[in-house]
């Protein structure tokens, strides 16, 4: 149980959030919102004691494990792998203790650290580090390659992989899917709901919120408040809450004049001074309620493109690649005014190749790419923050598209980005990821492109951006190709899905949850080739291996009837969960008159919470013998 009383939190001179207090409970999975720059990493800092509190009591239990995931990667000769063990710190504790025993010719300590081992699943830990790579988009091959030789994305996976490893009471991640692709956020979501400890999370991907979220803790204007639920239940208390703010402040505005109209008439008249004088000393104990209101900085749309020729552009016959390796075969391809297209696959199957060439920042190695005459590209990609000015202002970065706008143009269209005063002057160099990000879409948009190629344009933006970004697009006229691991903005963006494997480029018949269903489809083909290849090398006939099979599969049966039913009940429990959260929500619950149904619904909600972590403990259980059975029948 996480413990915040009274808490103020500053950076500097600057107060983040203050008088602060709420209680985070064990197994929750808790999504922490709000706008840049408002102290979200800040509450991580302090939990890991790298800051304290600068009012207030922060506790929590003693020797609680809280796992994280590291900003940097040393740049280490050690596998992949191993890297990724390492996250495990008890069993590398215990591996060593076990080297030292050894040594010593210990009998009695070697049974007791054998025992730990095997208390702490250690025999399984090469397979659960393999399982969480794979998840994570790293070929079976990269798993024994040097941390060293990854590229930064890659080696942030790694730090990933290396956090979800711990065997973590409290799991902290910071923006856990930037570094991600789709298939990656799927993987990683579904790992994070089955996770059995407290989960805060901070991420601007509302469908991944969504899905794995049971609480928000939202901050804005210096508050932090905790809700009940997940985003989108988060969204609708929010709105309802400012509703009933702004209605408070009307007619408290309306008492206010009321109080100062008559101090105004009656206060220079000696009958009425002392009536005035109460009035006035009312005015000063009033607890003034503030305007409600909802901070988006964001306010920019794309204009009508000048002219929208028919197609914009077509590809004919085309092998993607490079060098001598093609990725993708005999791509044919026209896009037209109006398309919105968003293009789904594997990491590395080349859905960014495909953009290059869409963008002509590369060429097909064989084929034909016909461009309009008028065709005018609006490309974003994350290499070209890198190709920001560091040294210039955001004002001279847009000076250079139009020398012959007024400042002042400028300066009004860069606060739709929410570059504003001294902002739009202040060199690029200090800027953060999401700033950057702003300033390439802003350059984007005012050169009013007919075609958008983005690929994964999210990266770095908060919630507000990103809806405003969503919003924007949805209004814009030319034509769009995206690709993009947040699925709320290809859901609201894109009506035509492209399948980018198996060395092709094709229309997808279905949309995001037929997308997941299509991956768990892809991993069955993997594992029956490899049950094929063992065959082979065993020297076991086909019809002996259909019998074995049978025969595997009878006797699996009743744990995989057991697996099935403990699913169902999990399902059960986490409805019935959600249910009662929904109706503990309601404001209504806590009038006197409900005070019974209050004490009924609490007592439900421990009730169901404690059904719900025994059925998960009971489905973990099968699905590690599962594994298990799986290991010895494959060697």
């Amino acid at each position: 149980m996480l413990n915040f009383k009274n808490i103020s939190l500053r950076r500097g001179a600057r107060v983040l959030f203050s008088d602060t207090s709420f209680t985070i409970h064990k197994g929750q999975n808790v999504g922490l919102t709000g706008a840049n720059g408002t102290g979200k990493s800040s509450l991580f800092a302090m939990l890991l004691n790298q800051l304290h509190v600068d009012e207030g009591d922060f506790s929590m239990p003693p020797g609680l494990e809280i796992a994280h995931v590291a900003q940097e990667t040393p740049a280490e000769n050690c596998a992949a792998i191993e890297y990724v063990i390492d996250g495990d710190k008890e069993l590398r504790q215990l591996q060593q203790q076990l080297l030292n025993a050894e040594q010593e010719n210990d009998g009695l300590k070697l049974a007791e650290l054998h025992s730990s081992l095997d208390h702490i699943d250690g025999y399984t830990a090469q397979a659960r580090a393999s399982r969480l790579m794979n998840g994570l988009g790293f070929s079976t091959e990269q798993e024994h390659d040097p941390v060293k030789s990854f590229s930064g994305g890659w080696r942030m996976r790694l730090n990933l992989a290396q956090a979800l490893m711990c065997r973590s009471d409290v799991l902290l991640l910071d923006e856990p899917t930037n570094h991600l692709d789709l298939d990656a956020v799927i993987w990683l979501q579904d790992w994070l709901c089955k996770y059995s400890g407290t989960l805060l999370l901070i991420s601007h991907d509302r469908d991944f919120l969504d899905s794995i979220t049971d609480h928000i803790i939202h901050i804005e204007q210096n508050k932090a408040i905790i809700y009940t639920g997940n985003y989108s239940a988060f969204e609708k208390m929010r709105a309802e809450k400012l509703s009933q703010q702004q209605a408070a402040f009307i007619k408290q505005q309306r008492e206010i004049d009321h109080i100062q109209s008559f101090i105004t008439r009656f206060k220079a008249q000696a009958t009425k001074a002392r009536q005035a004088q109460s009035r006035i000393k009312a005015l000063e104990r009033m607890e003034v309620i503030s305007q409600a209101h909802v901070d988006s900085p964001f306010n920019f749309s794309f204009p009508a493109p000048e002219k929208m020729p028919n197609p914009l552009l077509q590809i004919e016959e085309a092998d993607i690649g490079y060098g001598d390796k093609v990725i993708i075969n005999k791509l044919s391809l026209s896009i037209t005014p109006g398309d919105r297209i968003g293009l789904l696959g594997p990491n590395g199957a080349g859905k960014s190749s495909l953009i290059k060439v869409l963008a002509s920042d590369m060429q097909p190695l064989r084929g034909k790419v016909q461009l309009a005459e008028v065709l005018k590209v609006g490309y974003f990609a994350q290499h070209q923050l890198e190709q920001l000015r560091l040294d210039e202002c955001p004002l001279w970065h847009l000076q250079q598209l139009d020398k012959r706008a007024t400042e002042k143009e400028l300066r009004n269209f860069l606060g739709g980005f929410d570059f504003r005063g001294d902002k739009v002057t202040e060199i690029v160099k200090p800027f953060s990821g999401g700033e950057k990000a702003r300033l390439v879409l802003a350059l984007l948009v005012y050169q009013n492109p007919n075609l958008l190629l983005l690929d994964e344009p999210t990266n770095h933006l908060d919630l507000e951006m990103r809806h405003a970004l969503s919003m924007a697009l949805q209004e814009y006229q030319g034509a769009i190709v995206v690709v993009s691991h947040d699925r709320h903005l290809l859901r609201s963006v894109t009506d035509q899905l492209f399948i980018v494997a198996d060395g092709t480029a094709k229309p997808f018949n279905g949309d995001l949850d037929d997308y997941r269903n299509w991956l768990s489809e892809q991993k069955k083909p993997s594992s029956e080739t490899t049950d094929n290849n063992q065959v082979i090398n065993t020297g076991v006939s086909k019809k002996e291996q259909r019998k074995q099979d049978a025969e595997r599969r009878k006797q699996l049966k009743p744990l995989l009837n057991k697996l099935k039913k403990t699913e169902q009940a999990v399902e059960k429990y986490h409805t019935e969960q959600k249910t009662l959260e929904q109706q503990l929500a309601n404001p209504d619950i806590y009038q006197d008159a409900q005070k019974e149904n209050l004490k009924k619904l609490l007592a439900n909600k421990v009730e169901v919470d404690n059904a719900l972590e025994l059925a998960e403990m009971e489905w973990m259980e099968i699905e590690e013998l599962l594994e298990q059975e799986n290991r010895i029948n494959n060697i």
